[in-house]
């Protein structure tokens, strides 16, 4: 029998045979300086993005008996699975010329394959979407691979560590080529990789590159300076949208989200770069979750686009 707060928090929101999207990874309290704190986490940002672009969009996490009962107007339409824990994941990032020092405070506990509801293993689109280590890599063997759907990971917190501090610090992703053979799409930053190549974009992209010998497509966000496609060592450069960045906390989950989003629908990366590109570029404008866009938006900032060309 599953927890009463976790049921009770199913049948209060609403309840999905079989979600469009489906999000697997920790919601988190993203602490400020002022001491509030606002909800955060890739499954988060993923989940309202493929809602706001018209998905039926759920979420398997965990998290404290006080932000249970508050999950489900933080994140309106949005089907959850919540088990409880201890503690919520909880961080702070403090941003200085554009690079992040983050702290982890909490963490919730891991996440099993119990947690997941039977009917949901089906979603056609599945992001697997880590930030302390708590999806074991065992969870990319829990789906079918069939055609037409996509099993996808932003792996950043399986590159992490963290000291007694709570400091968080890079560590290397031992069995990615274990995983990555079970993945359609893996989607990460740059600055993921930055550590492991001593700051060398060359070298980064030389780690991203045998990467993707073992997956079908791997994408790589890079903040102002766009996104680059890699398939079977090849690559492909899309510039970003230029912007006014005011928090970008969260933009490259919206990036995945809208990237799968679309390449669910049509069929073509390339497009679904661009389309994932404009969609982040309205994320960084605001802080949190405010700024995550609409379809109707993310397609008129496209034509604005290619007006001015």
């Amino acid at each position: 029998m599953r927890p009463e707060s976790s049921s009770a928090l199913r049948e209060g929101a609403f309840m999905l045979q079989v979600p469009d999207f489906l999000a697997l990874g920790h919601v988190t309290r993203d602490v400020h300086q002022d001491g509030s704190f606002s909800l955060g986490g890739t499954v988060t940002f993923a989940a309202l993005t493929a809602y706001h672009l018209g998905l039926a969009a759920a979420v398997v996490t965990r998290a404290d008996s006080q932000l249970i009962p508050e999950l489900s107007s933080h994140l309106p339409n949005i089907a959850l699975q919540v088990q409880p824990s201890p503690q919520t994941t909880t961080f702070a990032n403090e941003y200085r010329e554009g690079f992040r020092t983050q702290y982890l405070h909490a963490r919730a506990d891991s996440l099993t394959e119990s947690d997941i509801p039977a009917e949901w293993r089906d979603a056609p689109i599945v992001l697997l979407g880590p930030l302390a280590q708590e999806l074991s890599p065992d969870f990319v063997s829990l789906f079918s691979r069939r055609p037409g759907s996509l099993l996808a990971a932003t792996p950043q917190g399986w590159l992490r560590r963290w000291d007694a501090d709570g400091r968080v610090w890079p560590t290397p992703w031992m069995v990615a080529e274990h995983v990555l053979p079970q993945l359609d799409v893996l989607i990460l930053s740059h600055d993921d990789l930055l550590p492991f190549a001593n700051g060398n974009r060359h070298d980064g992209d030389a780690i991203l590159t045998r990467w993707s010998m073992h997956v079908p497509l791997l994408v790589a966000t890079d903040g102002r300076h766009g996104a680059t496609l890699f398939r079977k060592g090849q690559t492909q450069r899309f510039p970003a949208y230029p912007i006014q960045e005011v928090d970008p906390t969260g933009a490259g989950d919206v990036f995945a989200a809208a990237f799968l989003t679309h390449l669910y629908k049509h069929g073509d990366p390339e497009q679904a770069i661009e389309f994932a590109n404009c969609t982040a570029s309205f994320s960084a404008e605001q802080p949190g979750i405010a700024g995550i866009p609409t379809m109707e938006m993310v397609l008129q900032r496209m034509r604005d686009r290619k007006s001015y060309r």
